[in-house]
């Protein structure tokens, strides 16, 4: 086993009171979204994303309905807490199955517990209380609103969550950063068009935005990226693969954004990987470091379900990518002209 690596470097989250490393570790998979996930396996992956520099780890009580917190728990809790950070979501509380068949939703596999949406100031308090049982741990630096965005409620429902947010969640999330018990707020979703409304809404300090600014994906450059720098609002970037086809590459089956790539993606990502290899880097290098070029971007979290997974994140991570590829992209109209790029 090699020796382990320094910790990545860090950047300040936004308006957020504490720095995250560049490179976390993302633990949906460790719901079990896709495959079931062994507890050794689950715990050699974390320990191989600590090994080899990542310092930030997010989670939620909805990744499994509590397995990925209880998972990260096991893993860190021995750890100096001050060696590290961690942020998990508010917005579903786990209950107790209302009875036999309960349970529809989209895990595979996890811990049969019921969720149950509540943006309110009780549902908030005891999500985080919740959350800081599961993960073993009496504090965690930031908490997120999960996934109150378009992508995951329709319109009525979305309006009755924000109403929620609004008369009683913020409020108590507002008492605990006041009070010093987490160091700043955010909203982690999958649609950009949610950004203006937090900004409009809520003192808020960052996003977790998933799957909206990657190679593939840029819009967010032409008004809600420009309204965060103006507010010092930081970014997180999730999905950085769009669900796996910037890893993969452009191969038959290849998932982009959660269903199987169309023949216009298979062809762009084909065109990025052509030109990845004329300057002898690898696609998935590309994808990761991409992201961080733009200055309030604090951190990428690619998620994995096996340690060979986080070894092969960590290597592409760290390659070194020639600035003229990024110039190349430009030039071939593969990503927008107005992207900051890594230096």
């Amino acid at each position: 086993m090699s020796a382990p690596a320094a910790p990545f470097k860090t950047r300040k989250l936004g308006r957020a009171d504490v720095r995250v490393s560049e490179l976390g570790l993302g633990t949906a998979p460790l719901g079990e979204l896709f495959e079931r996930v062994d507890d050794a396996e689950a715990g050699a992956l974390i320990a191989r994303a600590w090994a080899g520099g990542v310092r930030y780890f997010d989670t939620s009580p909805w990744y499994g309905r509590g397995l990925a917190e209880h998972s990260l728990g096991r893993a860190l809790f021995r750890r100096p807490r001050a060696d590290y950070v961690v942020s998990t979501k508010i917005g579903r509380v786990l209950r107790r199955p209302f009875g036999p068949g309960a349970i529809h939703d989209q895990w595979l596999g996890g811990l049969e517990f019921q969720t149950v949406f509540d943006y309110g100031y009780d549902g908030v308090m005891r999500s985080f209380e919740d959350s800081l049982q599961r993960l073993g741990i009496n504090s965690v630096d930031v908490l997120l609103i999960h996934d109150l965005d378009p992508w995951d409620h329709n319109p009525p429902a979305l309006g009755a969550y924000f109403g929620q947010l609004k008369t009683g969640g913020w409020k108590a999330l507002s008492e605990l950063r006041e009070a010093g018990i987490i160091k700043g707020i955010g909203a982690g979703f999958n649609s950009r068009e949610s950004i203006p409304r937090y900004l409009d809404l809520f003192d808020i300090d960052f996003f977790l935005v998933a799957m909206r600014y990657t190679l593939l994906e840029q819009e967010v450059l032409e008004s809600e990226f420009p309204r965060c720098a103006e507010r010092g609002v930081g970014i997180i970037i999730g999905g950085g693969y769009n669900s796996g086809i910037l890893a993969t590459g452009a191969v038959p089956g290849a998932m982009y954004n959660y269903e199987p790539a169309g023949p216009a993606i298979l062809e762009r990502v084909a065109k990025i990987e052509a030109v990845c290899r004329r300057h002898n880097v690898p696609l998935a290098a590309a994808a990761l470091q991409f992201p961080l070029g733009h200055p309030i971007v604090a951190s990428i979290i690619p998620g994995a379900i096996t340690a060979a997974q986080v070894e092969r994140n960590l290597a592409a991570f760290r390659f070194s990518v020639p600035t003229d590829l990024w110039a190349e992209l430009k030039h071939e109209k593969l990503i927008r002209p107005d992207a900051p790029t890594p230096g």
